[in-house]
């Protein structure tokens, strides 16, 4: 890997704040374009590229049968380094800078079922020591806050208010937000804390949330976690953190939450991004419809 590209990796890490595998997928989309431009055009400067080289790429990537979704994020990759090395001035001009994204059919994400969370809390034996405690709050955590994985893996100690009942989440871009918490995820808080002050060794005095051996939890540790316990409840192919965040929104507006409230609560900078979630609830919708319009009486 070049100067520039390590650069931009530094970037990515110390001022944007993103994960260790967003960071790393970014660079693998680069690097396979700077494959593409050595065996196609016999030259990989990423300083030196002009739009019809990008534009022959994604020929490429189509006609190998990748999908707009995979084409698209390949792009998004580009589109930050481009960004980048235009505000460290190696280039002048963003090849990128007219690109339209390829079309993509939205997929429905299909959300856990209220009683599917029911079951997870009531029907699974979570063991009353460290682990047990700390999975199920895990869990009440997704739910309860809607909060994204890598937010919940770096939740400080300091940002716990139990008196107060919030918690303070550092989103994207280091973005800040308070998320009020239910009086039985501050019990479940408080609870855990007891276990997790008898760990023989904490590595991150810092973090709320460790592994047994008193480290950061990784992001597929905690992927597995919420698989595993989900698909003792749950028939749903994809049974992720996402899906939670997503149960999260999607039962809120089913019970009557307004919009503007989930995106505040989700993190999003715009509605755009929160009426994704809406969807879910047309199922609701149409049966307050039913019972609320007089046509139908």
């Amino acid at each position: 890997m070049d100067s520039t590209l390590h650069a931009y990796q530094d970037y990515l890490v110390k001022e944007k704040n993103y994960s260790l595998l967003t960071v790393q997928a970014y660079v693998a989309d680069i690097l396979s374009f700077q494959q593409y431009l050595l065996d196609h055009h016999g030259a990989d400067a990423l300083d030196e590229v002009v739009y019809s080289q990008i534009r022959s790429w994604i020929v490429t990537l189509i006609e190998n049968n990748i999908s707009n979704t995979t084409v698209n994020r390949k792009i998004s990759s580009l589109k930050s380094f481009y960004k980048f090395l235009l505000k460290v001035k190696q280039i002048q001009v963003n090849p990128l800078l007219k690109h339209k994204s390829l079309k993509t059919a939205k997929k429905i994400q299909i959300p856990f079922s209220e009683k599917e969370l029911q079951d997870v809390f009531e029907c699974n034996s979570y063991a009353n020591d460290f682990e047990g405690i700390r999975n199920q709050l895990i869990i009440e955590l997704f739910y309860t806050t809607g909060m994204r994985r890598a937010e919940m893996i770096h939740l400080q100690m300091a940002h716990v208010n139990l008196s107060q009942k919030t918690i303070k989440v550092i989103g994207k871009r280091n973005k800040e937000r308070i998320i009020p918490l239910l009086d039985c995820t501050v019990e479940l808080i408080a609870l855990y804390k007891e276990q997790r002050n008898s760990l023989a060794i904490i590595q991150h005095n810092d973090l709320l949330l460790l592994s047994k051996s008193g480290n950061k939890m990784s992001e597929s540790f905690v992927y597995r976690l919420i698989n595993a316990y989900f698909s003792t409840v749950s028939q749903k192919t994809k049974k992720s953190p996402h899906v939670l965040r997503h149960s999260f929104a999607t039962h809120l507006l089913n019970n009557g939450a307004d919009l503007n409230s989930v995106k505040e609560l989700l993190g999003h900078a715009s509605l755009s991004s929160t009426q994704i979630y809406t969807h879910s609830s047309l199922a609701a919708l149409k049966k307050v419809y039913q019972e609320a319009h007089p046509r139908n009486k």
